[in-house]
Parts: C-alpha cells; sequence; structure tokens
C-alpha cells in the first residue's frame, strides 16, 4: 500500500509518500517563512494562496522521487485540523479531487496525530504505552497514549504555547519572525542566573502550562535593564533569552515528570517544533537516564509540519478501513480524543 499525504495546515506545503513495504519512499516540504516574516506572523490569506501555488507541484516532485505514477498510489491522506481553516481547505480539496480522478479512497487525518507519531518514522521507534509532548508554535500538550487512537489527554497550554511564547519575546528583543531558533542561538552565551524568570503553575498541582506570564515578565525585565533610549546591550540580550528558554525548559520537564509519575510509564515522546530545542532535548535526555526511561522524538525535519507525518497516519488509519466520504470538509479545531481507536 502507497499513501500520498498532503499537510497544509498553516504556513508549510508538504508532500510525501508511504510505502508500507519500504518506508518513506518522498518528501517534498516548501516553507513560507521568509513571505510570513515581513509581517512578524502568519497571514492566513496569503499562506492560502500560497498552498495553491505550491501543492500540485509538490505533488509532481513526490511522485518523481518515488519513481511512482498516479496509478502506483492507493489512498490520499490530508490534514484536515486542526489548523488555518482556508489553508486546511486547499489540502482538503486537492486530496479529494485528486482520490476522485484516481478512484483511491481519501482520509482526512488530525495534524497532532501526525506530530505525536512521526517518532514512528524513525529506526528508533517507541512502543506503546507512553506519554507524549506536544509543543509546537500553536499547541502545547501532555498526552496519555495507549495505542493509536487511545489518547487520554492530560493537560496542554491555557493560553500561548511554548513555541508561541518563544516568538512573542523574540520580538520583543528585536528577532524576526519565527524566533525560536534565533532565541535559542542567543542563549548560548547567555549568562546563567543572571535574571531569574518564574516557573508558571509549577507550585500547584496539575499538568496544564502556561507560558503567556513569561513573556510578560521578559518585557518588564528588558525594560528594567533599557539605557534612556530604551535599549539593551548584546549581552544582556543573551542573557534574558537564557533566562527565558531555561524557563520554559524547566516547567516543561516538572510536567513531563509529573506525567510519567501519574501514568507509571518510562518512554516519553517528543514531538512539534519545538521539541527540536537543543536545550530541551539534553535536559529531558538527562531528566529521563536518572528516571531508568527512554524519550523518543523525531528527526528535526520531522519536527515542523510535513506531508511524511501526515502520509504515516493516513497509512495507518486507511489500512484500518477508514476514509472520508467525497464532502469537502474541514476541522479547524478539533479534539484529538475524539479520534477512533485502531483495533
Amino acid at each position: 500500500m502507497r499513501i500520498l499525504g498532503i499537510e497544509t495546515s498553516c504556513d508549510e506545503t508538504g508532500v510525501a509518500i508511504y510505502d508500507e513495504e519500504k518506508g518513506l519512499v518522498a518528501n517534498q516540504l516548501y516553507s513560507q517563512i521568509d513571505m510570513h516574516a515581513d509581517y512578524g506572523g502568519v497571514v492566513p490569506e496569503l499562506a492560502s494562496r500560497d498552498h495553491i501555488r505550491k501543492t500540485l507541484p509538490l505533488i509532481q516532485e513526490a511522485l518523481k522521487e518515488a519513481n511512482l505514477q498516479p496509478s502506483d498510489i492507493d489512498g490520499i491522506a490530508y490534514t484536515a485540523g486542526p489548523g488555518l481553516v482556508g489553508a486546511l481547505l486547499v489540502g482538503s480539496t486537492i486530496a479529494r479531487s485528486l482520490a476522485y480522478a484516481w478512484n483511491v479512497p481519501a482520509l482526512g487525518v488530525h495534524h497532532m496525530e501526525g506530530h505525536l507519531l512521526a517518532p514512528m518514522l524513525e529506526e528508533n521507534a517507541p512502543e506503546f504505552p507512553f506519554v507524549a509532548l506536544l509543543i509546537s508554535g500553536g499547541h502545547t500538550q501532555l498526552v496519555k497514549v495507549d495505542g493509536v487512537g487511545k489518547y487520554e489527554l492530560m493537560g496542554e497550554s491555557i493560553d500561548d504555547a511554548a513555541g508561541e511564547a518563544f516568538d512573542k519575546t523574540g520580538k520583543l528583543l528585536g528577532l524576526d519572525y519565527p524566533a525560536g531558533v534565533a532565541m535559542s542561538k542567543l542563549a548560548e552565551s547567555g549568562t546563567p542566573n543572571r535574571f531569574k524568570f518564574p516557573r508558571p503553575m509549577t507550585d500547584r498541582p496539575g499538568l496544564d502550562f502556561s507560558f503567556s506570564g513569561l513573556k510578560t515578565f521578559a518585557a518588564n525585565t528588558i525594560k528594567a535593564n533599557a539605557n534612556e533610549n530604551g535599549e539593551i546591550d548584546e549581552q544582556t540580550r543573551c542573557d534574558i533569552a537564557h533566562a527565558f528558554q531555561q524557563a520554559v525548559v524547566d516547567t516543561i520537564l516538572i510536567k513531563c515528570k509529573r506525567a510519567l509519575e501519574q501514568t507509571g510509564y518510562k518512554r516519553l515522546v517528543m514531538a512539534g517544533g519545538v521539541s527540536a530545542n537543543k536545550q530541551l532535548r539534553a535536559d529531558v535526555a538527562e531528566m529521563m537516564q536518572k528516571l531508568k526511561g527512554e524519550v523518543f522524538y523525531p528527526r528535526p525535519q520531522f519536527c515542523t509540519d510535513n506531508g511524511a507525518m501526515i502520509a504515516y497516519t493516513g497509512f495507518l488509519r486507511l489500512k484500518n478501513g477508514e476514509h472520508s466520504d467525497l464532502s469537502i470538509s474541514v476541522k479547524p479545531r478539533w479534539a484529538m480524543t475524539e479520534l477512533p481507536p485502531i483495533k
């Protein structure tokens, strides 16, 4: 079985082909970051228009990369949600139209389930059950995972997601959008313990996250250390970035440890764009070693949005007999706990 996967939930156009016997045989990705950087964030209408321009050429490139013809495709998976409604509609319309023309089944895939299952594309894939940390620009969630479709939401962000907080704080420090990678780079030159940021919501029970207060704390720290022109020196920028990043990482570690203790599980899966953060990976690895557990995550190119995770997730569910009807519908808001378990 060969499945074509299409990802258009936000600002990346991803197309991939997953082969049941050979694994991932094609992976094409186009990022809109440069276009949206001029506006300091994603512009939904521009994102949708760019998906229209890029999706079909990327499908052609994926088929060429895999040395396949449309007649070799057995099904099409596409991101149906959550995400930007216009962007989702582009992918779903193209997927449904091609599926009808090629006479193959199509299936709308949950974007976050794709992220959750992305580590399965690696040679050292995790076994069920495990706790999943889904951490990106739009989501920060802890999920108890007992199998594909067997999900229990344990905690989530009640305001800004971790990635969103990185971007907003980076903007305060004068960094271009998206600021996550640049913030981490600044933090590498930061002086430890010069600034002490709070670890939000760690002084009370529960597994929910809140990162908006860290952005406010950063803004106040910048103001307090600025000169008469409102400027701060380069070392102070690095020190603030370091303190902010460490506060986010420490908060995540505390919550992950709680989730593992509550479930009794020894495996932690990290996925989503922020899971590529070097400091987070290093500190989580150290924590899991102390807990005598294991941590799993996808390679960096599969941390951000991509077609490979959609093709693989679609393969699992299409093989299970699932498919969508001919209607073109998307779910900009969609709880992962609504997904049916795979038998």
